[in-house]
């Protein structure tokens, strides 16, 4: 996937994502580390400075100067536009051979674009370092719906020319589990020197419900059994 961190405005084509464009980030962040007293910036927050920085350096060479305040979801548009000459994937053209042909036998001359996948990446991490850096939410230029809208139209276009459908990924549900209601038969107990005749037995099933407020599954079957002593007759002797 290409690196979408190009250079600011100026033009040229941006190093690898490993170098810092524009004059972001860099030695300093490793000497601070070294101390041992601060732990050294993620893979993450390094390429968002990064990013950041080329925004910034993109705004200032915009013609004319624009500033941060006045910038809007039309600008950011503008700004993955021109990321696009530094792009890394064949998007074949409509009149192209080879449109919507996932594996190209042979080379063409459609242009070299940044992947979607990659410029979605960037608004994810310029959104954060908006806020990050005391923009409000809900001026986000990089949250405005233009800015939505044209990655889609960018996934779906890439999808349909290079042939390669983007699945959105499925959140795996955890499985859900089941109580089925059982039955149990009523039993009898025999008392020890008791007869068939002398034992009463009555069984009472019982429902209980489940505890619906804390998701508790199915109903739970009680049975009771009721048992009487047996009776003995005693004769009087004279």
């Amino acid at each position: 996937m290409a690196s979408t961190s190009g250079g600011g405005g100026g033009g040229g084509e941006p190093k690898s994502s490993d170098q810092v464009p524009g004059g972001g980030g860099g030695s300093s962040e490793v000497a601070v580390a070294s101390t041992g007293s601060v732990a050294p910036p993620s893979r993450y927050e390094s390429q968002k400075r990064r990013d950041w920085n080329t925004f910034l350096q993109y705004l200032k060479n915009h013609k004319p100067p624009l500033s941060l305040a006045r910038c809007s979801g039309a600008h950011v548009i503008e700004f993955l536009k021109y990321l696009d000459q530094f792009g890394k994937t064949k998007v074949h053209l409509n009149g192209c051979t080879y449109f919507g042909h996932p594996n190209p036998p042979a080379p063409c001359a459609c242009p070299l674009k940044q992947a979607w996948g990659s410029l979605d990446a960037l608004i994810g991490r310029l959104r954060a370092a908006y806020e990050e850096n005391g923009g409000r939410p809900e001026s986000n230029p990089f949250g405005a719906r233009a800015v939505r809208i044209y990655l889609r139209e960018v996934r779906e276009g890439q999808a349909k020319a290079r042939g390669i459908p983007y699945e959105k990924k499925k959140r795996k549900r955890p499985p859900t589990s089941t109580t089925n209601n059982t039955t149990t038969a009523p039993t009898a107990t025999v008392l020890p020197n008791a007869t068939t005749s002398t034992v009463a037995v009555a069984a009472a099933q019982v429902v209980i419900d489940g505890d619906q407020g804390a998701g508790g599954g199915g109903d739970e079957v009680v049975t009771v059994a009721h048992s009487t002593a047996p009776t003995t007759s005693t004769t009087a002797t004279s």
